[in-house]
């Protein structure tokens, strides 16, 4: 998402796509290949940065781009032609995943899991995932797309440990039952996580206005713990072990990377693991600072 997101005068585009390239390979190279996008991000913008950096690249990558069912989008034919152009963007055959974006009516769940099904038999696709869909939404994804014996990957949603409504919902819990991976985006909370805001340091941007003195203070139990567990795993830092908490939670958190010291503070999430009480510690804490 913020790779659609930046927007700089158009003499600084050079530079930004330069960034860009960067920070995938970096990302590559800590052994990273899952890249998640989207229409929507920056109008196609995410989309194609994410093209440029593909091109003469032979790893093992995989790529998946969301399609939005905005409410005038009103046949399985309008998903194919979002598809197509998402794909010319991409400059790829096909994608490894495409999720509907949000559940938005008119059309049906049903009607847009079929729409699924054609494109995944016409080898445009690989796999079918959704993105905000609720337990009961899930199913019925679920079910439609088991009708043409094909599973539903993954449902993405926001997941943290600022917000933990997946697993008070039991869409956790139902996902694991169906095999359905959880993705997880807004895992660092637009930064929070990281141990970069407290108290006495709000952001000064958008986010104040919900991430303010406030909040923060409330929050402080858990920010320390993240500190103090980090300090026992050989000085990870908070965010390593916010996405780390995910990752034993059996879910794929993508956080995003606007910058080289991001991607390579993501990666440090990988190659360990939390102790089973360092996770019930965090639950714990995370529980009492947010219900």
């Amino acid at each position: 998402m913020q790779w659609g997101d930046i927007k700089l005068p158009d003499e600084n585009n050079a530079q930004v796509s330069k960034d860009i390239q960067e920070i995938f390979k970096v990302t590559l190279g800590a052994g990273i290949n899952f890249f998640d996008t989207a229409e929507m991000y920056g109008n196609g913008r995410s989309e194609i940065n994410l093209g440029k950096c593909l091109k003469d690249i032979s790893s093992n990558i995989v790529v998946a781009t969301k399609f939005m069912p905005f409410p005038w989008r009103l046949t399985k034919g309008e998903l194919r032609s979002a598809l197509l152009r998402s794909l010319k963007r991409l400059g790829l055959t096909h994608v490894d995943l495409y999720q509907v974006h949000w559940p938005i009516p008119p059309v049906s769940i049903k009607s847009w899991m079929d729409a699924m099904s054609d494109v995944v038999n016409d080898g445009l696709i690989r796999a079918v995932g959704v993105s905000n869909y609720s337990p009961a939404q899930t199913t019925i994804a679920f079910e439609a797309l088991d009708k043409h014996h094909i599973p539903l990957a993954s449902n993405q949603v926001k997941y943290s440990l600022l917000d933990r409504h997946p697993e008070h919902s039991g869409l956790v819990e139902l996902c694991r039952k169906l095999d359905i991976t959880i993705i997880a985006y807004s895992p660092l909370e637009k930064g929070i996580l990281t141990g970069k805001y407290t108290s006495n340091n709000v952001p000064s941007d958008f986010r104040s206005w919900r991430y303010n003195k406030t909040y923060l203070t409330k929050i402080e139990p858990l920010l320390y713990m993240l500190h103090e567990i980090g300090e026992a795993h050989a000085s990870m830092t908070p965010a390593r072990v916010a996405l780390n908490w995910l990752i034993c939670k059996r879910a794929v958190p993508i956080p995003g990377a606007r910058k080289m010291v991001q991607a390579q503070e993501n990666a440090g999430s990988l190659g360990w693991r939390l102790s089973d009480e360092d996770i019930n510690r965090l639950d714990k804490i995370s529980d009492q600072v947010t219900l």
